[in-house]
């Protein structure tokens, strides 16, 4: 049943056209620091002194995009070691309870904006932080708030991020009811010893609990995070997780390749020389990553992007990144969120207190924005949807007036010399070796002004 992953690994590592992919960019890559591109230009170039773009931006009227709302739940038992998203450990029920509050009243003075007003929920995005801590009767709360404020009714897509420990039969029935229709679970890796040694708080056996539940919930779509190049892991390590993944057959995965940002226990403890052993090199990475990709695709499953591999395309796609990543407008709920609307990037305040403060005075809580040329759109559209593996040309030349062959014409043609991809007159389609090592190659697209700055 299962296919042969152990000789993939091994022929990854042992082929000449493997290797020479791998090892070919002469720069060397950084050990530490963030990999994986979500937002462009870069969150540096994010100011204050913008955010007053963002209240024009919302009090333009609506236009046809479609409209996405994240929240974020900021909640965990444990902090993992390689984790960088604001989080806050061991609340009591009475923060979470003030925070959910403040999320409904952030909701409802963004229904009450021209660009958002009457406009429908699209796609919507449950992450953290661990969702999963929510009570029922907390959870219910939130998405009375929400549903109140916004029209979710016909939402494509709403996905909510689960924890393995956290999950229960009582919080799975209520987000059914809620109207969740995409679960995602991170799972990471099978091994316990691995788990525990980058600080997840979850064990193998807490997942395959975790699943049967889920699994049995009937919801549209479930999908498995995992992460190639944890600390300690080997090659052993990264079949024997893709084989008891391969067993549970879920509908989609998504494969990471560990990064270690500045802002983590990881990357202070590797910059002071107390890691117990060397993280995996990038090489090491995407010969791993192509391997579980491999896999997967050997199953029948299909890649729709740099990361994630789905059974049945048709019938179970990712629309908070396919329509993200084409231009749709995402409001950011919640402390440090993240949104996009109407060309302007922005985050919320990053510390809880002046999140809160912020909307009890009736404030939206903005911390920094960046408002986009049109040919910065032209550029955000096009490195993101080179995460999908393809760049189909005509609508960008249509909505833009630019042909993006000749905007980019330069780095085209140094990656398709390195191999990396291939372009004729219909569409940009990155390589194999391409796709695996993408994010490295996007800051290549980038305008001059954002070449050299820091990512965030």
């Amino acid at each position: 049943m299962l296919p042969q992953t152990q000789s993939w690994l091994q022929s990854a590592a042992a082929a000449p056209d493997a290797r020479d992919d791998y090892s070919r960019p002469a720069a060397a890559e950084p050990v530490v620091g963030n990999y994986f591109v979500a937002a462009y230009p870069p969150f540096s170039a994010w100011t204050e002194a913008q955010v007053p773009a963002l209240h024009d931006a919302l009090g333009r009227h609506p236009t046809s995009v479609p409209l996405g709302v994240y929240v974020h739940l900021p909640f965990c038992h444990h902090k993992c070691d390689y984790c960088y998203y604001l989080s806050y450990i061991g609340q009591p029920a009475a923060v979470i309870n003030r925070y959910l509050d403040t999320v409904m009243r952030e909701a409802a003075l963004y229904a009450a904006q021209p660009a958002v007003k009457e406009r429908p929920v699209a796609f919507g995005y449950f992450g953290g932080g661990t969702p999963s801590l929510l009570s029922v009767a907390q959870l219910s709360r939130l998405m009375t708030g929400l549903r109140a404020a916004f029209r979710w009714d016909a939402a494509e897509e709403i996905t909510f991020e689960c924890a393995p420990r956290s999950v229960t039969r009582e919080l799975l029935a209520a987000l059914r009811e809620s109207g969740v229709t995409r679960v995602s679970m991170g799972v990471q890796s099978f091994d316990d010893g691995l788990l525990a040694l980058n600080g997840r708080v979850h064990r193998a056996a807490d997942v395959r609990r975790a699943y049967v539940l889920i699994a049995a919930a009937g919801f549209a779509q479930v999908n498995l995070d995992l992460m190639c190049g944890l600390l300690g892991e080997t090659d052993a390590h990264w079949h024997a997780t893709l084989q008891q993944v391969l067993e549970l057959q879920p509908d989609a995965v998504t494969l990471y390749q560990t990064e270690i940002p500045r802002n983590t226990r990881l990357a202070r403890e590797f910059e002071a020389g107390m890691l117990p052993t060397p993280p995996p090199s990038w090489e090491v990475k995407r010969a791993r990553l192509d391997a579980g990709r491999r896999a997967f695709e050997e199953e029948g499953y299909t890649a729709t992007s740099a990361y994630n591999l789905v059974r049945d395309p048709a019938r179970q796609p990712f629309r908070y990144q396919d329509l993200l990543w084409r231009g749709a407008d995402m409001l950011g709920l919640g402390v440090a969120s993240f949104g996009y609307v109407g060309g302007v990037h922005y985050q919320n305040q990053t510390k809880l207190e002046a999140y809160e403060a912020a909307l009890a005075g009736g404030a939206l809580p903005l911390q920094r924005a960046f408002p986009l040329t049109p040919g910065d759109q032209l550029i955000r559209e096009f490195i993101l949807q080179l995460k999908l593996g393809r760049v189909d040309l005509a609508p960008l030349h249509a909505r833009f007036g630019v042909d993006p062959l000749e905007r980019f014409a330069a780095p085209l043609k140094a990656f398709a010399d390195d191999g990396w991809l291939t372009w004729n007159e219909r569409a940009v389609e990155l390589t194999r070796a391409g796709l695996l090592r993408v994010d490295r190659l996007l800051p290549a697209f980038y305008d001059a002004r954002f070449q050299t700055i820091r990512y965030s």
